[in-house]
């Protein structure tokens, strides 16, 4: 591993921000990674959405290892401890899930390797925290909204969320999920304009990145 379970952990609470993307062609996978980087962000999660998905991931942590030196590369969509161990043996310095899977904490404990599995319900949040998960997404958030956090945080205030689905780089909407006292933001679709991939638009993608950076940093508590 190239980056330590506590360096990972700081660095998405000291940033604020995950990008999570994906893409089935390489070359645009390594221009996004690297747009992302000039913009700031030093966490990055591609999603595990395809076949051969684990092939573009293999090369990309390569790419990222050689021209984004301080990028901390994870897997997201993991749902199985194969596919967490087969990830891992890629490079993936951490692990995101849609749901939480007991087996996957497993594997990711036994390589000092964070886990945020998603969680939609304070129970799920206790039994992945039990399970060593120091980091919990809540997911989706859109559905569950910022008020779900405030709610979790107040009998739970150790926890260590992060938020992933409807988050916008918009500050209304930044501020809504600090205020309610997660760490870090995910942040998908809304970073990566379709029409800004389709034309090679990398610039663009670095000041959305930064921009949104710069709202997370006077938006956290």
């Amino acid at each position: 591993m190239r980056f330590s379970k506590i360096q990972v952990i700081t660095a998405m609470n000291q940033t604020g921000m995950v990008p999570v993307f994906y893409h089935k062609d390489i070359e645009v996978a390594k221009n996004v990674v690297k747009a992302c980087y000039d913009g700031g962000v030093r966490v990055f999660e591609f999603t595990n959405r395809a076949d051969f998905a684990h092939e573009v991931f293999r090369d990309l942590v390569k790419y990222a290892t050689k021209e984004c030196p301080e990028m901390i590369m994870g897997i997201g969509s993991v749902v199985d401890a194969p596919t967490a161990a087969l990830y891992i043996q890629l490079g993936a310095n951490f692990i995101v899930g849609p749901l939480f899977n007991p087996e996957v904490a497993k594997v990711a404990n036994r390589r000092l390797i964070p886990y945020a599995p998603g969680c939609g319900s304070v129970t799920e949040v206790g039994f992945a925290q039990e399970a060593g998960c120091d980091v919990c997404k809540v997911f989706p958030g859109d559905v569950l909204g910022a008020g779900f956090v405030k709610g979790l945080k107040a009998p739970m205030p150790w926890s260590n969320l992060m938020v992933t689905g409807g988050v916008k780089p918009e500050e209304a909407n930044l501020k809504s999920w600090f205020d309610a006292g997660v760490a870090c933001v995910g942040m998908g679709s809304n970073l990566f304009p379709a029409e800004m991939i389709k034309a090679g638009n990398w610039a663009g993608i670095t000041k959305l990145c930064s921009d949104a950076m710069a709202i997370i940093q006077t938006v956290k508590k």
